[in-house]
């Protein structure tokens, strides 16, 4: 029983890392993956562990047996099943709530070192092979069986044991084995699902209407394009303000750089135009999503796999524009919304080169302290700054060395798709502006945009995901 003793304690030190890592990754669909989402989760964890610690102590000196902690972990297993149906009903009721205020001897040394280990390679179970190969749900699934598993086969070999322990386990193992079949069905949609899979940075999915007019690409729930395959064009604003923009304030096109790939649309019709494209995306499970549903052709591109930040700083080309289109769900990761980070760029552009960043912000006063702080720490770095409004919660901002930008050339809408081109004109002539005082610049050492932008996240992330809940 010592060996196994530590057995226990190695897989349930495992499961403990794989529930607390793919825990917040089940919930970043819903609420985000910004440190308040961590600091809940991990939050959350200690508490348990210390409630857990507690009680075990107090028990631990009053049992004879081992029964009662096989039982524990029994009841921990099927708990876990049970969550698996539980985590989107109450994510979306948990919507509603503001995100901030709503996270809050010699032998036990063995035992604690073995679990210690087990927490390791539970952390490397879950980063390097489950997230990466299996869904989210057949993860958790996989940890509450191997739970079951380990308490079935102790009270299986146990000399003493009640005449109910194994048909009560054997029926909970019984009822988690049809989990998947479970796990796979989904509320009623006017939607097909083309594709569903796992990535490091979310969940990803391909939907089709019906009628085929219309495919979405969604990552953690949220809508991230949109796209007329008959066409084979965006119908998403923001797909056509990312290249007009840089069309309409910058003289020459010939080498760009984007940093974020999306579904590849804006790479691509730059190509298309003759320019040399080279691409930074970090997350490696979007292209062949890209190129399978969205008529993306990484040969037409130069494609590298890594965090933009990275490329930037390596980088020794220069470049007539720069896309800054890099999203993770609702915000854009905020390294590389630094005053270092718009340094980097401004070093690779060329004279009159230009920045241009899709954002989400609210440019009105009380809300716009995101929108000032980014303007005002883009002002730190760039002679020239302006803001485009989409009206609908989107700004894009165009930097540049000339101190008063303006167009080098009219837009030109005869690309754009007929549902979106009323919107796109709308955007190109609707220039907002925001008090630069209002915010602070951001630096490397000093960041802290998703704490007092908070609300405003909170909002898009809430409106997004009931937009695709409503699909």
């Amino acid at each position: 029983m010592r060996y196994y003793l530590y057995l226990t304690a190695f897989t349930t030190g495992a499961v403990i890392m794989v529930v607390e890592i793919l825990g917040a990754k089940m919930l970043s669909p819903f609420v985000g993956t910004s440190h308040f989402v961590w600091t809940a989760q991990i939050a959350v964890t200690l508490v348990a562990l210390a409630c857990g610690y507690y009680a075990g102590g107090w028990l631990a000196d009053r049992a004879r047996r081992l029964d009662g902690i096989y039982w524990a972990i029994a009841a921990a297993g099927a708990y876990l099943g049970v969550t698996l149906k539980l985590v989107e009903p109450v994510a979306f009721w948990c919507l509603e709530f503001n995100l901030p205020l709503s996270a809050v001897g010699g032998s036990v040394g063995r035992l604690t070192a073995v679990g210690t280990l087990g927490s390791f390679a539970g952390t490397m179970l879950i980063g390097y092979v489950m997230i990466p190969f299996l869904a989210n749900p057949v993860a958790m699934y996989a940890t509450t069986l191997a739970l079951l598993i380990l308490c079935a086969a102790y009270f299986s070999f146990t000399p003493r044991r009640s005449a109910m322990t194994l048909p009560l386990v054997a029926g909970v193992t019984l009822g988690l084995i049809a989990m998947p079949e479970l796990i796979g069905k989904s509320r009623p949609t006017r939607l097909v699902e083309r594709f569903r899979g796992n990535s490091h940075f979310g969940q990803l999915q391909v939907l089709d209407r019906l009628d085929g007019s219309c495919r979405y690409y969604l990552n953690d729930n949220l809508i991230q394009n949109t796209y007329a395959p008959e066409t084979r064009q965006s119908v998403s604003t923001f797909t056509y303000m990312l290249s007009g923009l840089a069309r309409a304030y910058t003289t020459n096109l010939h080498e760009i750089l984007c940093i974020g790939l999306g579904v590849g649309i804006v790479p691509s019709e730059f190509a298309r135009a003759g320019a040399r494209v080279d691409v930074v995306e970090i997350n490696p499970a979007v292209v062949p999503v890209a190129q399978r549903f969205f008529d993306f052709d990484p040969a037409r591109v130069n494609l590298f796999l890594g965090d933009g930040r990275h490329y930037l700083n390596r980088c020794n080309r220069q470049y007539d524009t720069v896309i800054l289109d890099a999203f993770l769900g609702d915000s854009s990761p905020s390294h590389l919304m630094t005053r270092e980070a718009f340094a980097s760029i401004r070093r690779v552009l060329r004279p009159g080169g230009t920045l241009v960043i899709n954002s989400f912000a609210d440019p009105n006063p009380g809300q716009d302290f995101f929108a000032a702080s980014l303007k005002k720490t883009l002002l730190a770095v760039f002679p020239g700054v302006r803001m485009h409004s989409n009206s609908d919660g989107a700004i894009f901002f165009l930097a540049t060395d000339r101190p008063n930008p303006e167009f080098v050339r009219p837009p030109d809408f005869s690309g754009v798709h007929p549902d979106v081109r009323f919107p796109t004109e709308r955007a190109f002539s609707n220039l907002v502006d925001v008090p630069p005082d209002h915010g602070l610049v951001l630096t490397d050492d000093f960041n802290p945009i998703e704490f007092y932008d908070a609300h405003h996240r909170e909002n898009i992330r809430r409106e997004l995901a009931r937009t695709a809940q409503a699909l």
